[in-house]
């Protein structure tokens, strides 16, 4: 046979690995998701080279802009092993508004980055549908976001997410450090759960105890255990923003990656340490479970997990009732978790298991 004159087989894109007919089928499929999330400001339609949003029109007057960006971490991994891919854009918008919030600032908007070796649409559809739910819950349209299909930098069946969140707070209503002093008090608002941080180390406990994902939790037989893992991450704004706006906050910190050791001296200023009594509420179950099962120091679950505690306010003293009042109304439970006084900028936790001190670290981590 003479091939000398016979045409090579063109390339294409989707021989490589890159289907630009099912990243276009996606983008039609999401695009009602996306208008769920409509918000004074933003109309939400998808398919420009950028998202618009009206400061204007959301009501603000002299406002600053906040902006933040995160990731979900390992976390994504068990979603992925286990199927479960409907509560991870949850946290990814919560990884962002939570620490917008803490600012003061209403986030506005928010935009995702998804991407994968070969794009499944019906796993995509899924995380999208999980980050429009995440957006309703914090208040914030999702205007855009971007899908990367790369082959070769994925395992088959891999994904990564990341997400950006831009915010807005008046200028006179910014949550700094100066507002912060001596006899305020500190509230925890209760975790979901493990929400985003610490993953590395219950996967490693998982395949090194050769936990049964599938069955019910030893700590709750209601809940099979990789439920109780994959809780989505709780989103605090729209409870906490009435309060903020009324005056009644002096400082936030979300309870990520360092734990409450390391993120509650990032709202302080010099001269000032928190104390943080670990006794004065109950280590969720799941908690008490991980770090059973891993043996782990009280010192280590304290800048690993959240344990309990995924968001700490500081209010005056004489404002803690008025606030935990307002809190419970919005549905959150909140419980005075300790106070602020004299001394080098830090944290102290202190309990039955012990007392464990940090300082402040400039650089937000995340621990996944």
């Amino acid at each position: 046979m003479d091939t000398k004159n016979t045409p090579a087989e063109p390339y294409t894109y989707a021989k490589a690995g890159v289907s630009i007919a099912a990243g276009n089928a996606l983008v039609r499929a999401i695009a009602p998701l996306a208008k769920s999330t409509r918000r004074p400001g933003a109309d939400a339609d998808l398919g420009g080279f950028g998202g618009f949003f009206d400061l204007k029109a959301a009501g603000f007057s002299d406002p600053l802009l906040v902006a933040a960006n995160d990731g979900v971490g390992t976390k994504l991994k068990l979603a992925i092993d286990s199927g479960k891919h409907d509560g991870v854009g949850i946290d990814l918008v919560a990884m962002c508004a939570n620490d917008l919030i803490v600012q003061g600032a209403e986030p506005l908007f928010f935009l995702d980055y998804y991407a994968t070796g070969k794009l499944d649409t019906h796993v995509a559809e899924a995380v999208v549908a999980s980050i429009a739910e995440g957006c309703r819950q914090a208040g914030c349209a999702l205007i855009g976001g971007e899908t990367a299909e790369m082959p070769g930098m994925y395992s088959e069946g891999d994904y990564d997410l990341a997400g950006f969140c831009v915010g807005a707070v008046e200028r006179t209503d910014v949550l700094t450090a100066d507002k912060v002093a001596a006899g305020d008090v500190i509230l925890g608002l209760a975790s979901s759960g493990v929400h985003s941080n610490g993953f590395s180390l219950v996967r490693r406990l998982a395949a090194d105890k050769g936990w049964k994902l599938d069955r019910p939790a030893l700590f709750d037989q209601d809940v099979l255990l990789i439920d109780a893992l994959m809780a989505p991450t709780r989103i605090y704004v729209r409870a906490l923003l009435p309060l903020v706006r009324a005056g009644l906050v002096h400082a936030m910190a979300h309870i990520t990656g360092g734990g409450l050791l390391e993120n509650i001296p990032r709202v302080l200023p010099d001269g000032l340490h928190a104390h943080v009594n670990a006794d004065l509420w109950e280590q969720p179950r799941l908690m008490a479970f991980l770090q059973a099962q891993g043996n782990i120091e009280p010192e280590e679950m304290a800048r690993t997990f959240n344990c309990g505690i995924g968001m700490a306010v500081v209010v005056s003293a004489e404002e803690e009732a008025r606030a935990i009042a307002a809190l419970a109304e919005a549905g959150e439970q909140a419980v005075r978790i300790g106070h602020i006084a004299a001394g080098d900028k830090g944290c102290t936790v202190f309990g039955q298991q012990g007392t464990w001190s940090a300082k402040a670290n400039w650089r937000a981590t995340h621990h996944g």
